[in-house]
């Protein structure tokens, strides 16, 4: 093939991908130049390429066109779900046959992705909003699964709760109850207070194990402020937990903004 058709055939790939895995709709796919090339390719390059993509069930979605609705940000999709849940699927063992704890859900992305791809034994996604809370269930039985009080729930799929969850009053008691092998959290370091409670919590997840072992935590987000991030490090110094950064993954699923520096600590409570 010519450079250019090398080129052309590359972003229609990248577009098929994107939309397929990031489970977009397909109807506004280019479907008459993926026939095109086809019928045109010398070879099945191109038809081969598209075959060996990752493949899986999607993920649907309900959420809300405005950053901020009902009071809350945690109705849309942000980018450190996005990031989140790439890196689980390129790790799935992390989440393999294990019972998660998602802080801060928001509108689900990333625990459906992880249901799906990674087979937890149970997943518990949490927030403390109740629209939010009220989109999450709609979106977990969206996407097929069944809630653990669903009497029908499939024994293939992970056990799935959605809990209220509010991170300045929960108790260590409470979090016992959830006894998460791991613990994440994306996106949720926006404000100094939000920061103070998420350590807080964090604290308290270090001694709601029955086994005296602490979860793993990993905890995404954009850095958009520095001083955000430095605070965020500071309280977790303050608390005795340990982190180190997560190697950034070289693949990327899902569409968010090329600019954007992302991270993700792995914490040692």
């Amino acid at each position: 093939m010519a450079p250019e058709e090398n080129a052309g055939t590359e972003l229609l790939l990248q577009s098929f991908e994107r939309r397929f895995l990031a489970a977009r709709t397909l109807r506004s796919f280019p479907w008459q130049s993926l026939e095109a090339k086809l019928r045109d390719s010398s070879d099945s390059e191109l038809l081969r390429d598209i075959l060996q993509k990752p493949s899986g069930g999607s993920v649907t979605l309900s959420e809300s066109t405005a950053i901020i609705s009902h009071g809350t940000t945690g109705l849309v999709t942000w980018d450190a779900a996005l990031y989140l849940a790439e890196w689980a699927i390129e790790n799935p063992a992390a989440f393999t046959n294990r019972t998660v704890l998602e802080l801060g859900s928001g509108a689900g992305l990333t625990g459906l992705a992880i249901c799906k791809m990674c087979h937890p034994r149970a997943y518990i996604f949490s927030d403390c909003h109740s629209r939010v809370l009220e989109q999450l269930r709609g979106n977990v039985l969206l996407n097929g699964l069944s809630l653990e009080a669903d009497i029908t729930a499939n024994l293939d799929s992970p056990r799935v709760t959605v809990a209220q969850l509010d991170w300045d009053v929960v108790t260590v008691h409470q979090l016992s109850a959830c006894q998460p092998d791991v613990v994440i959290a994306a996106d949720v370091l926006y404000c100094p207070e939000a920061i103070v409670s998420l350590v807080g919590v964090l604290r308290r997840l270090a001694a709601c194990r029955e086994d005296q072992r602490a979860p793993e935590v990993y905890v995404a987000f954009t850095i958009r402020n520095p001083e955000t991030c430095q605070l965020f490090t500071t309280e977790l110094g303050r608390a005795g937990i340990r982190w180190e950064v997560e190697p950034r993954h070289d693949q990327k699923l899902f569409p968010y903004e090329e600019h954007l520096e992302m991270a993700m600590l792995n914490l040692t409570l």
